[in-house]
């Protein structure tokens, strides 16, 4: 409702090819917080290509917890 300070937290997990990210975001709409972290978990996707360099999937066990 109007004028409350509520908050939707949202965690989005990706895996491709052995490579798993995580994105999050927190907003005060619920589809705005779940695009936010959409696109960040593809960009923690990305990164994770490009260090990689797209051979062998790095997998970070600290994103499994």
């Amino acid at each position: 409702t109007e004028g409350t300070d509520a908050q939707a937290t949202v965690s989005v997990r990706m895996e491709e090819a052995g490579r798993i990210v995580t994105g999050q975001s927190a907003d005060t709409d619920t589809v705005v917080a779940s695009a936010k972290a959409y696109v960040h978990a593809l960009n923690n996707l990305l990164v994770r290509r490009e260090k990689s360099g797209g051979d062998t999937p790095e997998v970070n066990y600290k994103d499994l917890t």
